[in-house]
């Protein structure tokens, strides 16, 4: 069954730059559908996707905004085009993607990129998660030497952190869970020139 037809728990990916087709590789793998938008006619990037496989679905970015669980994939400074796709994001689950490096940290007023992101989609759940690999590890196998590959969550809503660990699961990934996004998501925050601790560490969790 395709989640198209189970409309309880669609997903999509709003960006397909590297990061965007590397998160497309992961649902793909798994036989997962998944609807793919950037700011572009989807006929531009239609073959690429075709590439990947084909549960991933080109479409609008109006028609994307649909589904329940969205994935962040674009610039960060790009989020807030993306937020003004629709007027509340109630129900809605954003997956933040992105990084924030080279962004001031007096621009963010101080606060986890996460945060500012979080009130760009008014009414939605916020989960910082997948972005602490660059695109070549993320699209590698998860399945690692008899282990899967770490991905980090952290969130200030708990049922939204279990929703994407258990995503992350049905990706292959082993999700750890970081807690909020002030603290623990520190973690996987880039402020100003510098990264986070965990940025860049692929980890591998056995057993």
């Amino acid at each position: 069954m395709t989640t198209s037809e189970n409309k309880e728990g669609s997903y999509a990916i709003i960006g397909f730059g590297k990061i965007g087709q590397t998160l497309a590789k992961a649902f793909a793998r798994k036989g997962i559908e998944v609807s793919v938008a950037t700011t572009r006619d989807p006929e531009s990037f239609a073959s690429d996707a075709a590439a990947i496989g084909p549960t991933i679905i080109p479409t609008t970015l109006a028609e994307a905004v649909k589904a329940d669980i969205l994935f962040l994939a674009v610039r960060f400074e790009a989020h807030p085009d993306v937020a003004k796709a629709l007027p509340t994001w109630q129900g809605k689950t954003i997956v933040d993607v992105t990084n924030a490096y080279g962004v001031p940290p007096e621009k963010l007023g101080g606060q986890p990129s996460g945060r500012v992101v979080a009130q760009a989609f008014t009414g939605g759940k916020l989960v910082k998660g997948f972005n602490h690999l660059g695109a070549a590890v993320l699209g590698q196998d998860p399945a690692v030497q008899g282990g899967r590959r770490v991905v980090f969550l952290a969130s200030d809503d708990d049922d939204a952190a279990a929703e994407i660990g258990a995503l992350a699961e049905n990706l292959g990934f082993s999700p750890v869970q970081l807690g909020g996004l002030s603290e623990g998501g520190l973690l996987v925050h880039a402020r100003g020139n510098s990264w986070g601790q965990l940025i860049f560490k692929d980890l591998v969790k056995f057993g």
